[in-house]
């Protein structure tokens, strides 16, 4: 039997890739996705190889990250639950794409994941293969009772690499979960599990990779511009930029300003609450400047109905469902809405803050002749018309006024 493994180099992947080369014979493909981890990935392809892995990939996946998974789901102005700018959520999709890619070049017969049966991750990487390789195997260990009852925590993890001669980098006790890509960093479980604990508390600044607190950051505020065409940033204070490279200038401006910061308890998709907290420097400003671009550039009623669409684009990313039918349907009349959202924004970040410092657009809506208060040099709107127009808008309300009316008189 042959297997891809989803491969971090963490104690959870290292136990997984050994046991399922013990457990079913087989020969492990060890696969991790570079979507922006950084640090995390030195020295990751010698440990696998001597945790048992036949072979390695390590795939440069950042450019394909930012363009055709972070760029689309900004022009839908998706955030989910009002707060969560889908950090995590977007990138399973694509790493899991990929490992169906692998499984299919190597002849695999399953791949695998060390997601837990609690969380959402379980269900994204799932899909996805379900939606490419319908045909393809998966295992995840975390939901057999075997596995559970053979590493109930940390510790059993710990003595089982020492047993197997595998090294791991990871003491017995961890405070908190880190998940890092291009686009954030969440934290979660361990001391996070309590909603009442403050994780941006002073005592707690070390936590956090990709911004300063918002109190150190600079006193003097920076002012920065976004040039957008078709939706898409395509500039930052003037300098052309790919996809990636609009991330990465993002966050370090964002993380010097301690901008993106959120903590919040979201909605599981397998039906529990779970607290989170997350840093999206560079998201939070892209998304706040793509919705300034909009403002001047889009239909009202364009505008209002892909709103209303946003929760639902929002919870079929968070759920696993990029390759679902909906979700490329949603993706079709977003790319619609976008074909006049060009122009540039100019933003103004101090201090965890991020604030519109100006906008302007060669195809903007915005009229200041017909918007002035003063009088409109055009004759385009006759302020006499606004009598008929509220008359007709009103016609309802008083018809159902005079029945509440009736109605009192009767009793």
């Amino acid at each position: 039997m042959k297997i891809v493994l989803a491969y971090s180099g963490g104690l959870d992947t290292s136990v997984l890739l050994t046991w399922l080369q013990e457990r079913h014979n087989a020969e492990m493909i060890a696969f991790c996705a570079d979507i922006g981890q950084e640090e995390e990935l030195r020295g990751l392809k010698q440990k696998a190889k001597r945790t048992g892995a036949s072979k390695v990939y390590i795939d440069d996946l950042k450019e394909e990250f930012a363009s055709d998974f972070i760029y689309p789901m900004i022009r839908a102005g998706a955030i989910y639950e009002g707060q969560y700018f889908l950090g995590t959520s977007i990138a399973r999709p694509l790493i899991a794409k990929r490992m169906v890619e692998i499984a299919r070049n190597e002849k695999a017969d399953a791949i695998a994941h060390g997601a837990t049966g609690k969380g959402n991750d379980q269900v994204r990487f799932e899909l996805t293969a379900a939606s490419l390789a319908p045909g393809i195997e998966v295992i995840a260990p975390w939901r057999e009772t075997e596995f559970r009852e053979q590493f109930a925590g940390r510790k059993e993890m710990l003595r089982y690499c020492k047993r197997k001669g595998v090294a791991v980098e990871a003491s017995a006790s961890k405070p908190y979960s880190m998940d890092r890509n291009l686009l954030h960093i969440s934290f979660e479980a361990g001391i996070l599990e309590d909603p009442w604990f403050d994780a941006f508390a002073p005592k707690n600044k070390g936590m956090f990779k990709l911004s300063v607190a918002p109190e150190d950051a600079p006193d003097k505020p920076e002012y920065i511009t976004l040039e957008f065409e078709k939706g898409n940033c395509v500039a930052v204070n003037g300098k052309t930029l790919s996809p990636l490279g609009v991330m990465r200038r993002l966050n370090k401006l964002g993380g010097k300003h301690g901008a993106g910061r959120v903590d919040l308890v979201e909605n599981r998709f397998v039906g529990m609450k779970s607290r989170g907290v997350y840093e999206t420097p560079g998201g939070s400003i892209l998304h706040f400047a793509h919705r300034q671009m909009e403002s001047i550039t889009m239909d009202r009623e364009v505008m209002s109905l892909r709103d209303s669409l946003i929760p639902k684009y929002a919870e079929l990313v968070y759920n696993g469902f990029w390759f679902a039918p909906e979700r490329e349907s949603l993706q079709a009349l977003v790319e619609d809405t976008q074909k006049n959202v060009s122009g540039t924004v100019r933003l103004k970040l101090y201090k965890g803050n991020i604030f519109t410092a100006g906008r302007k657009s060669p195809v903007s809506l915005y009229n200041p002749a017909l918007a002035t208060m003063e009088a409109d040099p055009t004759d385009a709107y006759d302020q006499g018309d606004a009598t008929g127009f509220i008359r007709l808008n009103a016609l309802r309300l008083k018809v159902a006024a005079q029945v509440k009316q009736a109605r009192r008189r009767r009793r």
